[in-house]
């Protein structure tokens, strides 16, 4: 499952969700008639009845949910599509869900950890990453073209042109 979104409150009196999008442009949920709603892991497929773009989020109505009460149960579930039905990714372009878990090694060779998550601020996109050399804290590293040097998804490593002591 590759996380497109995550439920952030009802909408309404009728059973409709606010999807907080996780996508390039907010409407691109829209594409699929099938999501998956889940924490944690656990998964549960939902037919989508109505969806639309309000402001800056997205609104929808899922079958089986009829009133805000069932809509308030399923706030703070995340939203998610196989990997399968998801377009392939442009030269250059990558899915959040393939950068997680990488190692991120900079032009010294330091390795700052692995990629926790993926955080989006509106000007660019920032790697979260931890766990490198003993280190407990965390890296954040803005995935801008000046600070990303190179992703190889089949080796799993990000190389970076970042100093360790950024």
């Amino acid at each position: 499952m590759v996380v497109m979104g995550r439920v952030t409150v009802p909408f309404g009196v009728k059973g409709w969700i606010k999807i907080y999008a996780l996508t390039a442009q907010t409407g691109n949920l829209r594409r699929y008639p099938v999501w998956w709603l889940g924490h944690d892991g656990d998964w549960r497929e939902m037919r989508v009845a109505a969806a639309k773009v309000h402001g800056n989020t997205l609104v929808a109505q899922l079958a089986g949910v009829e009133d805000r009460e069932a809509a308030i149960a399923l706030k703070g579930w995340e939203v998610a599509v196989p990997r399968s039905q998801l377009p392939g990714a442009a030269d250059g372009e990558f899915y959040w869900a393939d950068l997680i878990g990488l190692r991120v090694v900079n032009m010294e060779q330091h390795e700052f950890g692995r990629v926790a998550r993926v955080l989006q601020t509106g000007a660019n996109d920032v790697l979260v990453v931890a766990g490198g050399n003993g280190n407990e804290r965390e890296t954040l590293i803005p995935f801008i073209a000046s600070a990303i040097r190179q992703v190889d998804l089949a080796a799993g490593v990000i190389s970076v042109d970042w100093g360790k002591d950024y």
